[in-house]
């Protein structure tokens, strides 16, 4: 017989791997029209694809506006993480070696993890911190692999230390969004809000098309139909479907698809130090997603506990009353 509840968490883990896939396959896209492009202007161009996506996407399937429960946590998550996030990360990249920047980023899923139990009062179970400490070693080892003689200043650590702040911030503002407003809701008027703040921008972005060479701007297209539409609406159709602690955690399967994609789209071949870093990223995502022998809480999923109700019993018989003796 199948378990119910085992095949509904089917798709939700299915969204969680679009979205981290897709994630991963944006460092090449960057890397490429980063060289055409500022970060603000890129952010920019990035939102402009992505909610036209995801506008068209909402107007066919007719789902309207959010309620106005959703729109706080809207508001303030297509402020900070498709705002604020996208512009310091790219800016952060550019001032820090890679080492520093993964290190200081991947912090991120941790201050998600412990904002989501003091807001949220999510649960932090063992396997969870475990598997979160596992990934984020391995994030800093592929970064400081990948670096080479990389330097980083001031002012890259604390871009990145903001990015991470805006990521964490973002996706915890998102979770409560999501109870009132579907997925595609939540991440089309989110990425609204992100790009109407990123407007101050839109001068260096016609500047920079003007100039721009094709390739960069199909990558930056891409960057927003699908790590931005696509993946940010699989991330949110996940997020609702389980806590922010362990749906940050499955990000660190990025740094290790990474690794993977940069050996096969632009054939650098990964030292062994990247490959243990990476193989320690995806043990850790393992970890922190596996569920207890004796457990209700499976994969990370949030699972609807059926509370235990004791059975009625008959009340006890009394013997039969004697003639002539009053019951008590």
């Amino acid at each position: 017989m199948t378990n119910p509840i085992r095949n509904s968490r089917w798709p939700a883990l299915v969204a969680a791997g679009v979205t981290v896939v897709l994630w991963a396959s944006a460092f090449v896209s960057i890397r490429s029209a980063g060289e055409a492009y500022s970060p603000g202007a890129l952010a920019l161009g990035r939102l402009l694809a992505g909610s036209l996506a995801l506008g068209c996407v909402l107007l066919v399937r007719r789902e309207g506006l959010p309620p106005r429960a959703a729109w706080p946590g809207i508001a303030v998550s297509g402020l900070l993480w498709f705002g604020v996030y996208m512009v310091v990360l790219n800016w952060g990249e550019q001032e820090a070696d890679a080492g520093t920047a993964a290190m200081v980023v991947n912090i991120g899923p941790v201050l998600i993890a412990l904002l989501g139990a003091r807001l949220l009062g999510e649960a932090l179970p063992p396997r969870l911190l475990a598997g979160m400490a596992v990934s984020f070693a391995g994030a800093v080892t592929v970064g400081l692999s990948m670096s080479g003689e990389g330097t980083a200043s001031t002012l890259g650590v604390l871009l990145c230390l903001l990015a991470a702040v805006g990521y964490a911030g973002g996706v915890v503002a998102q979770k409560p969004a999501l109870v009132h407003a579907s997925a595609l809701q939540v991440t089309t008027f989110g990425c609204l809000v992100g790009t109407v703040a990123c407007l101050p921008f839109a001068g260096q972005l016609v500047d920079q098309a003007a100039r721009a060479p094709l390739p960069a701007t199909l990558n930056m297209l891409y960057l927003g139909v699908f790590p931005t539409a696509l993946a940010f609406t699989t991330w949110a159709y996940a997020l609702a479907r389980t806590t922010a602690g362990r749906m940050g955690a499955t990000t660190y399967a990025v740094p290790a698809l990474v690794v993977l994609m940069s050996w096969l789209a632009l054939d650098e071949v990964p030292a062994p130090l990247t490959l243990a870093g990476g193989a320690l990223c995806l043990a850790g995502v393992s970890v922190s997603r596996s569920r207890p022998r004796k457990g209700s809480a499976a994969g990370g999923e949030d699972v609807i506990r059926q509370a235990r109700v004791p059975s009625r019993q008959a009340p006890p018989t009394r013997p039969p009353s004697r003639p002539g003796r009053r019951e008590p």
